[in-house]
This record gives structure tokens, C-alpha cells and sequence, in this order.
């Protein structure tokens, strides 16, 4: 789960104010890692922080199943999130923030992975802190083998191994990802109307294109990316061309078998 800033012209939007001179919306979004699709969406103003919608929409509750995992960022760190995360059987990995006060309970399990340096069970020693989140939890320090930096994870599941937390929150690149490809190629940064109303429609309207992209790339099962397939419905847009035949094709193979516009003969 994430969140992304889109700025906007304050004089054009004035309900998006975010600064004295500036307007921006922010996109909110859960996205399923198992099939590189969002599954929920809200917009707020650009000053609404990550961890209140969070912890302010309901619906949320309904795609985060028990067993299932949620990779967020430090922005979503507030503790009595996190533990009505757990009580409902849902694991989460996140960055811990080097302000974390905690007392090392015991080794959670033998290290055996080159790249692991702790894996610690742990607890909140703040006395406030600790009523929000009063179970143990797990500390998970990862060295990347390239860059040597340190990355510091926190989790409630204590079954999988340090190695693989690691790797789920590497996972979670592919939100950002997602967000530079809906930008580039949706159109959600300029907007045919001002209202509030118009925004959020243009931004529906990009997701359903999005989700109707991704549907028709896996039934078809589609080789290339959906930055293709996009080019490609694009260049074929105003032309009566069956769709299946274009997913057959490529770009450089598209040109050669677009026919020329049948116009009337004279005689």
C-alpha cells in the first residue's frame, strides 16, 4: 500500500489547496502484488497523511483477508494500526524508523543466510507505545549484497524466513512502478475539467482502461508489455481493425498491414 502526489494548478483547482501557492491530489492505492492489479483506490486532499486514510477507510478491511501480506512504507508505522493488523491475522513488513524504542526479547532464529545480520524478537519498552502494540514482534536486519546498506525491517509473522521479509518488501517496489507507468501513460496529470467531480471521473476512467488493458493482455495472454499493447491499440484507434489481430502483430509489423483509407472513386 501506497500513496502518490499529483500537483495541480491552485488558481485552476482551488478545493485541492496543499501549500499557501500550491494544489495537489493524492491517489491512495492497494495494489495486488499477485496480479499486478489495484484492488482499491481513494483520493484526498495532498495534506492527508497515508496511515489516517489507512486507518479511516473501512473498505480496506475488506481486501486485507487474514494470511494475507501487506507491504507498506515507514509513513504507515503507527502501532495501533499495525496491531489491529495482527488481531485479524494479517501480516505486514514495513522499514523500521530509527526512533523505535525496544528491548531485545531472544533470537528469533538461527541466522543462516549471508546477507542477514539479526533477526531478533523484540518489544516496545514505552509505556504508551507498548499499550498500542503489547505483543512481540520481530526485527529483521538485511544487507543488500551490492550497495552494502543496512535495511532494518519490522513483522508480526515469525514463520517465514529473515531472507524472505527482505525480499517481500523489495516487492513492494512494484507500486512505484506502477504509479510512473499510470502517470506517463494515463493522462491523470492534466484534466479536460476543474471540479473535484471531473478529476475523480478522469481518474476512474484511466483505472477501468488500465484494468480493461491487463484483463485483455492476460485472457490472450499477450507476450509483450502493456506499454506495447497500449502503443498498439493507440495507433489503431480510428481504424476498424479486430482486436485479436492486432494482438498478433508488433509494432514494426503493425505498419506494414495497415491498409489506406478506402475513399470513393470517381468515374
Amino acid at each position: 500500500m501506497d500513496a502518490t502526489v499529483i500537483n495541480l494548478c491552485l488558481s485552476m483547482f482551488p478545493w485541492a489547496k496543499y501549500r499557501q501557492m500550491k494544489g495537489a491530489i493524492k491517489l491512495h492505492y492497494l495494489y495486488d502484488h499477485r496480479g499486478s492489479l489495484p484492488s482499491f483506490m481513494v483520493m484526498t486532499d495532498g495534506k492527508k497523511s497515508d496511515i489516517r486514510v489507512a486507518k479511516s477507510e473501512e473498505k480496506l478491511d475488506l481486501h486485507l483477508l487474514p494470511d494475507s501480506i501487506i507491504s507498506v512504507d515507514r509513513a504507515y508505522i503507527d502501532f495501533e494500526w499495525l496491531y489491529s493488523l495482527d488481531q485479524r491475522h494479517v501480516w505486514f513488513v514495513t522499514r523500521a524508523k530509527t526512533s523505535i524504542q525496544y528491548r531485545i526479547v531472544g533470537q528469533h532464529q538461527p541466522i543462516d543466510h549471508p546477507q542477514v545480520t539479526r533477526d531478533d524478537e523484540i518489544e516496545l519498552i514505552v509505556e504508551k507505545t507498548r499499550q498500542k502494540y503489547p505483543k512481540t514482534f520481530r526485527l529483521v536486519c538485511y544487507t543488500h549484497p551490492e550497495t552494502k546498506k543496512v535495511y532494518t525491517f519490522i513483522t508480526n509473522n515469525m514463520t517465514l524466513p529473515a531472507s524472505t521479509i527482505a525480499a517481500i518488501y523489495k516487492s513492494r517496489w512494484q507500486i512505484e512502478l506502477f504509479f510512473k507507468w499510470i502517470k506517463q501513460n494515463l493522462k491523470i496529470k492534466s484534466f479536460l475539467g476543474t471540479s473535484q467531480n471531473a478529476v475523480l471521473s478522469q481518474i476512474w476512467v484511466a483505472m477501468c482502461y488500465y484494468l480493461l488493458l491487463s484483463y485483455i493482455k492476460f485472457q490472450t495472454k499477450y507476450s509483450y508489455s502493456l506499454q506495447v499493447l497500449t502503443r498498439m491499440i493507440a495507433s489503431v484507434l480510428m481504424e476498424q481493425r479486430m482486436l485479436i489481430d492486432i494482438l498478433s502483430l508488433d509494432e514494426r509489423s503493425l505498419q506494414k498491414v495497415r491498409d489506406p483509407v478506402a475513399q470513393l472513386s470517381l468515374f
